[in-house]
């Protein structure tokens, strides 16, 4: 078994169903640096525009981000949970991991 991905994650809930979301505000979906990578339990992993799901969501509370959370431990992640919008910190992390993606060609 391989070591766990320890990661930064945000979970959140849309406003207007409250599916929950867990965005890895340091990790890179694309080029772009709006785009971070993302969880949920349908389509699992993709690019979520950070600024777009922060604006239409609200913080998860514990409860509702048990079984994601639960979910993203089996399949290899350990978790650091952040609160709040921890924005240009995170942006400034999403960048530095560009530079190294760039220049190992990926």
């Amino acid at each position: 078994m391989s070591a766990p991905i320890l990661v930064k994650v945000i979970f959140r809930a849309f406003k207007d169903g409250g599916d929950v979301i867990a965005l890895f505000p340091e990790v890179p979906f694309d080029r772009h640096l709006c785009n971070c990578q993302s969880y949920q339990h349908v389509g699992q992993h993709g690019g979520a525009n950070y600024s777009g799901v922060m604006r239409n969501t609200r913080a998860a509370t514990r409860k509702e981000y048990a079984e994601l959370a639960e979910e993203l431990h089996r399949i290899g992640y350990a978790l650091v949970v952040k609160q709040g919008d921890p924005g240009r910190a995170m942006e400034k992390k999403r960048r530095a991991e560009l530079k190294i993606i760039s220049c190992t060609g990926g």
